[in-house]
């Protein structure tokens, strides 16, 4: 839906020659113009208005003196320098560009009808007067030469199966008369026709075609030829067939003209020679004839030239530039040039240019050159408020074609309503005051301004035959005549409308490098002129205009991109420089070919998009990659050639922010962003409706799509929720399936206090179920729907209630205060959602609703919601419910609506009906498998159900309950405990077992369940309280020593066996074993045992200090050993990362995790790759974890392993002071001086060792991040990578992690003064 504007066009006349120009051609590298005349060869500088170079064609005889020669062909050649021409003589000139000399290199006898060089520059191909096709290469040497009329068909000729005849077959929508039908003759080409054969090349230079006029017949005939001069296919016969010819330079098609009886049309060939669809000229029988056609250099547009077949009133002929586009099927007239009747401004040339695509040269009979430069816009209405209709105007001919996105979308070529006009129009622009943006001015080929606004009477929507009228068409208003002086077509461009009666326009300068821009007003004479009020001069060709709605500011761009501030709304009009806010001027890095003003951060920017697809906000660089933007209000939207679509907000951005949002690629981070959604391929913006959702998107074959982009529907939602437009709101997420949960959680606390108001604007019942329904504890605000940074976070209720618990409470109470009949419906709602659903309550209110019906109309019967219960929750799970509630009209009235056999739950309630009250709830509540609930029942039930209730303890393990149940002096208490002290002997809880025996009577069980479990003092006092006899006793006392010896508790072991065994020398063996030295002393000089000090104390302590001895030996060898190695690891990977880092400087994605991967510095065999273990259990992960820690060389985590192997050996030693501190002790009391003083050393200087290493193993800093790299040996990029990484997140959590430095206790005195 884009139309072709013009951006800028240069008139030079400056260049006068001999005779009239015939053929011209465009430097590609250097833009100037390549004209010759039947006299001489040019070179012209359009820009400059100079002559380049100039050479003589009649001089050295290549032309005859009387000016009638003719010149056929024309190319430049870039590659030689060169220009190289025919002409109709015969002769193959080259003009050299740099000498300005002409060298003929190469002449035919009869004669040249033309010449064409292929796009590569590598062939050329000559037609002959004697009907030959002549191929060489760029050097002018003959490949072969053919006539170009052949009796084949080509290499392509069809092939016939030999399915019967053409007059059996099926003829379509023609139908049987085609059967019959004769071949009617092809009628002789045109009298107008010069009959000289057309070239035409196919972009990739691999064929050409030919369109020559056929002896036999005298029309014309198109053929293909391929590359090596070999005939492909030759055309059907078509009737009316014209003397143009040009091949797509996308391949496609050939373009040719065709007049029929009744119409005038372009055609389209394949290269097979066949018809392939084709479009009607606007012009009536016989009226004009198509001089040439011309395809751009991407294939977009179209230019049809075209001469009036016969003179006017004046006896002049009229000619015609036409530029058509095609989208969706449909070719568009997008720009029609009048050149008038004047001979002398006739165009005589026409090419586009070979390097800038929308760029048209024309060269006049007076050799005028005239260059427009076109570019590609979208004409859409300005508005910011509801009443803007969103329009966008499409220029067809002399139709607009109007589409009104905000009442309809009406994909192309069709539209809401046309309007017609009285000649081609070549620009549309939209009133840019605030609500009119919806009128807007045509201005057309024959210098009238149209003006089209809204029909101010009141018309009905409806019409007779039912149908709604959605959108009504502008009506013409009145038209102008601007006073300019249009000598060219197009002398005024970029038209806008600022205000009812105030247009600006862009007219040539009085240099070539100037522009004048025009404030016109209508006159007061005469009402029909548009006056120029005021002029301004621009040092600059001016080459867009853009108006902002919010500001009223205009800005200009020049054609090397500096930006323009136009000061309009004041007596006398001035252009200054754009600046920002610290007063620098602003211009555009490269030119724009769309604008649009906007407000980033509270400071006004001008937005430019540039053709190779970089978007700008003044001289910075927002983005690349970017197709198509438009502004919305507060929003920019923007398409990327990464087919994903942003919608940025952008009063809570600055231009970094931008630049930041923008550059982000949308990978898994955003999944949950907003402002970002995917489109399909190609999409570009073509309008965004105001104060709406919907983004109107066109895709590259012409067809509409229509978005609702997430931050604009969420920019809405939130506007109306703040406002309390609840209705609006909950319609849009409905429609766009937002979750509904953002009703409350935007903010809560608003909600909660206008629940009224929510259910008075939904009103329906059903809207308020579909809320309530998909109300969940999911906070959507932060993760759904996150707010942006910038937003305030609404503060949350106190309350500790779930929340969903909290919204179905609030509204069931306001629905129940407001009309409990109406809202019957969502009450019952509001009670089944909430997290533990109350179906009883529910189940309850549609019982009282069946005991008494209410009255009021409208209300909702019993039969009804149970029914929609039903609908809600599963039909078994209700009747289990209403089985529950114990009342059996209700479960009737479940079951009577459930898809139940009436056979099944018949006798089952009526055997239930005959049971006792309690037993029977008993029995409903087990049948629910609500065991606690039956048992509580059972209990009531009397003695002689006690052995069920004991069943049903023993297989449900409702020990504590049943406990609860019955009295402590009662028999079934104690059968009951002995029960639960059997089940917790099963489960290895013995001791537990025991107090309960033992509390009930039963002191020979609980003895032997605290035996089992170790409990000697409740076992000792149980064992008194029988009473045992002693020597049982004494026997018991050993088993349970034994037991504790085995634990190592040997403390407790010897008590028992002095106290109640009496065999105290077990006892102080047990504590020598122990190493409780001095209770063994105790107990030896306690029972006068001395003797068991030489046998058994003294080398016990002799063995215990060679023990630690050894010990301490082994882990100062071992600590040593490891910090070495640590040292190592850490020198490695530190070398490493400098290494990596200088390779793969600052940017390296990975620079963080250098020093947490040895395997990557040291080119390890193992890999710390864990990307499972997040699925395994804790107790797996623990494992993977000390896995991941092995202390072998080379290992990814060595240095984290040697860390945590160092600081448990200085745990272990540690605590060894108090064993160390009492072994000390017994060695000096039996005079053991210097096997102590060894060990006081050897410990001694094991803690200073270790304590020493401390800072060295853990060194300050080391958890936290670590200081910026600097040095003598430190480089750039090192340095700078450092600093980056300070930045950065950790890894991994699990891979950062480092162990603490142990702290050692100091403070525990372990020395003994009397060995120093």
């Amino acid at each position: 839906m884009r139309n072709l504007k013009l951006l800028k066009s240069l008139r030079s006349s400056e260049l006068q020659g001999p005779g009239s120009p015939q053929c011209f051609s465009v430097r590609a590298d250097t833009g100037s113009l390549l004209i010759a005349s039947q006299y001489c060869i040019t070179e012209y500088d359009p820009q400059t208005g100079q002559v380049i170079s100039e050479a003589s064609l009649t001089a050295d005889g290549f032309l005859p003196e009387d000016g009638s020669g003719v010149v056929v062909g024309l190319q430049d050649l870039a590659e030689l320098e060169s220009a190289c021409l025919a002409t109709a003589g015969g002769d193959v000139v080259l003009f050299n560009l740099n000498t300005c000399q002409l060298e003929c290199v190469g002449s035919v006898d009869r004669g040249l009808t033309s010449m064409s060089w292929s796009p590569d520059e590598e062939l050329v191909i000559l037609t002959t007067g004697q009907e030959t096709i002549i191929m060489m290469t760029k050097d002018f040497e003959p490949i072969t030469e053919v006539g170009i009329h052949q009796d084949d068909f080509g290499e392509g000729k069809f092939i016939t199966v030999g399915w019967g005849k053409k007059e059996t077959q099926f003829h379509g929508s023609e139908g049987k008369q085609a059967a019959q039908r004769k071949i009617q003759e092809v009628q002789p080409a045109v009298s107008w026709d010069d009959h000289r054969p057309r070239v035409t090349w196919r972009g990739d230079g691999q064929l050409f075609a030919v369109s020559a006029i056929c002896p036999q017949t005298g029309a014309r005939k198109v053929r293909v030829w391929n590359r090596e001069g070999v005939l492909q296919a030759t055309s059907e016969s078509i009737n009316g067939l014209e003397q143009a010819l040009c091949w797509k330079p996308s391949g496609s098609l050939i373009a040719s003209t065709q007049r029929h009886p009744n119409k005038h049309s372009v055609v389209f060939m394949e290269k097979n020679g066949l018809l392939h669809g084709d479009f009607a000229l606007p012009l009536s029988k016989d009226q004009a004839k198509v001089k040439e056609l011309l395809w751009n250099s991407d294939s977009a547009v179209l230019v049809v030239w075209l001469e009036d077949m016969s003179a006017g009133e004046d006896g002049q002929v009229n000619a015609y530039i036409q530029l058509w586009t095609v989208a969706n099927y449909h070719w568009y007239l997008k720009q029609s040039l009048e050149f008038g009747p004047d001979p002398q401004k006739v165009p005589v040339c026409v090419c586009w240019d070979p390097e800038r695509p929308l760029r048209l040269h024309v060269v006049t009979r007076s050799w005028t050159s005239i260059t427009y430069d076109w570019g590609w816009t979208t004409e859409r209405s300005t508005g910011l408020d509801s009443t803007d209709n969103a329009s966008v105007a499409v220029i067809d001919g002399e139709k607009i074609l109007v589409t009104t996105f905000r009442r309809c979308v009406v994909p192309p070529p069709m539209c809401s309503f046309e309007l017609q006009l009285k000649s081609p129009v070549n620009q549309v622009t939209f009133l840019c005051q605030p609500e009119g943006t919806n009128q807007l001015a045509a201005f057309t080929a024959d210098g009238q301004l149209s003006i089209y606004t809204q029909d101010s009477g009141e018309k009905s929507n409806k019409l007779a035959d039912g149908f709604r009228v959605v959108s009504h068409p502008l009506i013409l208003q009145k038209s102008f005549r601007p006073a300019v002086l249009q000598d060219v077509p197009l002398a005024l461009r970029q038209l806008l409308w600022l205000q009812d009666e105030l247009f600006l326009g862009v007219s040539p300068g009085l240099l070539p490098t100037s522009s004048t821009l025009l404030m016109l007003r209508p006159s007061q004479d005469a009402g029909d002129t548009l006056t120029v009020r005021s002029e301004v001069e621009v040092d600059g060709v001016v080459v867009s205009v853009v108006h902002s709605s919010q500001t009223g500011t205009v800005a200009l761009q020049l054609e090397d991109g500096r930006i323009r501030k136009l000061i309009w709304d004041c007596q006398e009009p001035s252009v200054e420089d754009w600046q920002d806010s610290s007063g620098c001027s602003i211009n555009f890095p490269v030119p724009c070919v769309q604008m649009a003003l906007c407000s980033i951060g509270g400071e006004e920017y001008l937005l430019g998009l540039t053709e190779r697809s970089h978007l700008y906000a003044g001289d910075s660089e927002l983005a690349s990659s970017v197709s198509s933007f438009a502004i919305c209000n507060d929003f920019l939207l923007v398409t990327t050639h990464s087919h994903t679509c942003r919608c940025l907000q952008l009063s809570t951005l600055t231009v970094k922010g931008l630049q930041a949002a923008l550059a982000s690629d949308g990978g898994q981070n955003d999944q949950n962003d907003e402002t970002l959604r995917r489109v399909e391929r190609g999409s570009r913006i073509v309008t965004v409706v105001p104060q709406d959702t919907r983004v109107i998107l066109q895709m590259p074959r012409g067809n509409l799509e229509t978005i609702h982009h997430r931050a604009l529907v969420l920019a809405q939602l939130r506007k109306w929720l703040d406002s309390l437009k609840f209705r609006d709101a909950f319609e849009c997420m409905r429609k766009l399936r937002i979750n509904l949960n953002f009703i409350y959680d935007h903010n809560p606390k608003a909600f909660l206090e206008n629940i009224e108001t929510f259910i008075k604007q939904l009103s329906s019942i059903n809207h308020i179920n579909l809320f309530l329904t998909e109300l969940k504890e999911e906070d959507t605000t932060g993760s759904m729907y996150p707010r942006s940074e910038s937003s305030p976070v609404q503060p949350q209720p106190a309350s500790k209630q779930k929340k969903v618990d909290v919204v179905c409470d609030a509204l069931r109470s306001v629905m129940e205060s407001m009309d409990p009949n109406k809202f019957c419906l969502s009450i019952l709602t509001a009670h089944v959602k909430k997290t533990v659903p109350e179906l009883e309550i529910a189940l309850q209110k549609v019982h009282e609703l069946r005991e008494n019906p209410p009255k009021a109309p409208g209300a909702v019967s019993a039969e009804e919601a149970l029914k929609y219960l039903l609908f809600l929750v599963n039909v078994n799970d209700l009747y289990d419910y209403s089985l529950g509630t114990y009342d059996f009209d209700l479960v009737l009235m479940v079951a009577e609506k459930s898809q139940k056999d009436p056979k099944e739950y018949l006798p089952f309630l009526n055997m239930l009906k005959s049971l006792e009250p309690n037993y029977q709830r008993y029995t409903i509540d087990k049948h629910l498998k609500r065991y606690r609930k039956a048992l509580h029942h059972l209990s009531k039930c009397g003695e002689e159900h006690f052995p069920e209730a004991l069943q049903l303890v023993k297989e449900q393990k409702l020990y504590s309950e049943a406990l609860r149940l019955y009295s402590a002096d009662s028999a079934h208490y104690k059968t009951l405990s002995c029960a639960y002290a059997e089940h917790l002997v099963e489960q290895q809880q013995a001791e537990q077992a025991g107090l309960l025996l033992w509390r009930c009577g039963e002191p020979a069980r609980a003895l032997q369940a605290f035996a089992t479990s170790s409990s000697w003092r409740n076992a000792i006092c149980v064992a008194q309280q029988i009473p045992l006899p002693s020597d049982q006793l004494a026997l018991l006392a050993r088993d349970l020593a034994e037991k504790l010896n085995e634990q190592r508790r040997y403390s407790e072991a010897a008590l028992l066996l002095d106290q109640y065994a009496k065999d105290c020398e077990e006892a102080i063996l047990a504590l020598i074993t122990g190493a409780s030295w001095e209770e063994a002393l105790r107990l030896i000089y306690m029972h006068n045992r001395q003797d068991i000090t030489e046998t058994n104390l003294k080398p016990a302590i002799l063995e215990a200090v060679n023990t630690q001895t050894s010990f301490l030996e082994a882990q100062v060898g071992t600590f040593t050993r490891h910090k070495t190695r640590l040292a190592v690891v850490r020198e490695q990977k530190e070398k490493a990362r400098l290494d990596m880092l200088d390779e793969d400087g600052p940017d390296c994605a990975d620079a963080e995790l250098y020093s947490e991967a040895s395997s990557v510095m040291t080119n390890s065999k193992y890999s710390h790759s864990n990307s499972r273990i997040s699925s395994r259990s804790s107790k797996n992960r623990r494992k993977a974890e000390r896995k991941k820690l092995s202390l072998k060389e080379g290992s990814p985590m060595e240095d984290r392993a040697l860390m945590f192997a160092l600081a448990e050996i200085i745990t272990t030693v540690d605590k060894m002071r108090e064993e160390v501190h009492n072994l000390l002790k017994v060695l000096v009391l039996f005079q053991f001086d210097k096997q102590a003083e060894k060990l006081q050393l050897t410990y001694d200087e094991a803690l200073q060792m270790m304590e020493a290493a401390v800072p060295e193993v853990w060194p300050e800093g080391l958890q936290t991040s670590q200081a910026p790299l600097t040095g003598p040996n430190s480089t750039a990029n090192s340095i700078m990578a450092s600093f980056q990484q300070q930045q950065r997140p950790a890894a991994s959590q699990h891979d950062a992690e480092v162990p603490t430095a142990p702290k050692m206790r100091n403070g525990v005195k372990w020395k003994l003064s009397v060995l120093k």
